[in-house]
């Protein structure tokens, strides 16, 4: 999962004090800090079918250490509230994946000040209502379960959450590069992995592709996608596939006719050099040729060689009566 939960807060011990001091810029005494442990993410399969490998959750162990905590994935100042100041990857003998692997989760340990400002998101979090994370973090390989190939480097047809032959699609994310930050969410939404800045899906029109594409285009940075928002694109490009290759079998034909007409119109065209020309042609070349080769006069009906200027008229008198 790339989204997590608050397990407990507890009193930090020496050690733990030892590794927040790191942090700051004065020792602080465990009355004055609100310290909890945190699930980060694990290997299981998630509702957006995608799973770290366990080598990723060990980069990650080491990537999250000194990360902060902040809300709904905010970039701003004023939102960072915690600090990974731990973590290990533990392994939960009892449980498996739902690919039937080893359960393996990231934990960490986060501090947070006790001061008035915090007061209530402390409250929220014994509580419970605070307690559902998400991480944000750079992945570059995305590995297809299907057919093994990288989705981030090379092609795959395989959609995740699709069945293939009985077998449900889903991506491995492994070679971790970076990561950024956890937060606190509401719900906790799907992130793709790799992706740390969000852009505006929400019109009702959510087909003005052409506004996704120019928002891409203008990014300065790394993006992030909600689930309907990847989905939404996924389908997008599913449909864009299958217009392709409708439009790849309409070109063959047109290329095939083309070629065809060029040999009643030119007979004396070598029409292996010509079929070479039409594989480089746009579709709108072809349809240009194809235009020009109907009009030209082949298809009238043929006259004999022999005939020279205006046929005679005979009259076949003896079978006039």
């Amino acid at each position: 999962m790339t989204q997590g939960y608050i397990e407990k807060s507890f009193q930090p011990n020496e050690v733990d004090l030892q590794k927040i001091n790191q942090y700051t810029r004065t020792a602080f005494s465990a009355d004055r800090l609100y310290v909890f442990s945190v699930v980060l993410c694990d290997n299981d399969i998630d509702r957006d079918y995608e799973k770290f490998s366990v080598s990723a959750l060990n980069e990650l162990k080491e990537k999250f250490v000194g990360k902060t905590g902040i809300f709904d994935h905010s970039m701003k100042a004023q939102d960072q509230k915690a600090r990974i100041f731990d973590t290990w990857v533990e392994h939960i003998e009892s449980r498996k994946t739902a690919d039937g692997e080893d359960y393996y989760c990231l934990k960490a340990k986060a501090y947070m000040l006790r001061n008035e400002e915090n007061q209530l998101l402390i409250s929220e979090i014994d509580a419970g209502i605070k307690k559902e994370v998400s991480v944000s973090c750079q992945a570059r390989k995305s590995i297809c379960s299907i057919c093994s190939n990288d989705k981030r480097s090379g092609y795959c047809e395989h959609f995740n959450g699709k069945e293939y032959n009985g077998k449900t699609a889903f991506s491995v994310l492994s070679d971790i590069s970076d990561a950024y930050e956890f937060s606190f969410v509401a719900v906790p939404a799907q992130r793709n992995a790799g992706v740390t800045k969000s852009f505006d899906l929400t019109k009702e029109d959510k087909n003005k592709m052409t506004e996704i594409i120019e928002t891409l285009k203008n990014c300065d940075g790394n993006i992030t996608l909600t689930k309907s928002q990847a989905m939404h694109i996924a389908d997008k490009m599913q449909s864009l596939d299958e217009d392709a290759k409708l439009g790849r079998e309409y070109k063959k034909k047109l290329t095939e006719e083309v070629v065809s007409l060029c040999a009643i119109a030119m007979p004396d065209m070598d029409l292996k050099v010509f079929s070479g020309v039409t594989q480089v042609m746009t579709t709108k070349e072809l349809m240009a040729f194809k235009d020009s080769f109907k009009k030209m006069n082949f298809s009238a009906e043929p006259t004999l060689q022999l005939a020279s200027g205006k046929a005679e008229k005979h009259q076949n008198n003896q079978f006039k009566l």
